[in-house]
């Protein structure tokens, strides 16, 4: 019998000794946290690119890649002009398009984006604009189709 109690006292002793000696720090679940605001992040960014609501047409052309200088347009159903998010009073077009500085050798990228419902001579004519400022790179923006026309 004396020898059953000692037994489990050691073991009792060795317990104390594992627990007083763990000094890790489980980072499962933090790894699972990073990696849900990791893939909400990656699914909202490209939501955020522009708030001015349209509806583009569809196309089959490659995506552009994403560049840091580059200037958002949109021109909405009711044919009002944005600049990235604000609007452009107007008549006033040809002198925002003049702070682009788009006749210098880093000129920004123009992305115009417009809406379906428009007439096409309406976004000619803010082409025409952004051709006689001097901005020789603009991209349109449209959605993926995934039939040809």
């Amino acid at each position: 019998m004396a020898m059953g109690i000692a037994s489990s006292g050691s073991s009792r002793r060795g317990r104390a000794r594992r627990r007083a000696a763990m000094a890790d720090i489980n980072v499962t679940p933090l790894v699972d946290v990073m990696l849900v605001l990791l893939i909400i992040f990656m699914v909202t960014a490209p939501l955020l690119t522009s708030g001015v609501p349209i509806d583009l047409p569809d196309s089959r052309a490659n995506p552009l890649d994403q560049t840091p200088d580059q200037v958002t347009m949109s021109i909405d159903r009711d044919g009002f002009i944005f600049v990235d998010d604000s609007r452009v009073p107007a008549g006033q077009l040809p002198a925002v398009l003049g702070r682009f500085g788009c006749e210098t050798a880093d000129a920004p990228l123009i992305t115009l984006r417009a809406d379906r419902a428009l007439d096409y001579g309406r976004v000619m004519a803010v082409m025409g604009e952004l051709n006689r400022a001097g901005c020789r790179s603009i991209s349109l923006v449209t959605n993926g189709s995934a039939e040809a026309p």
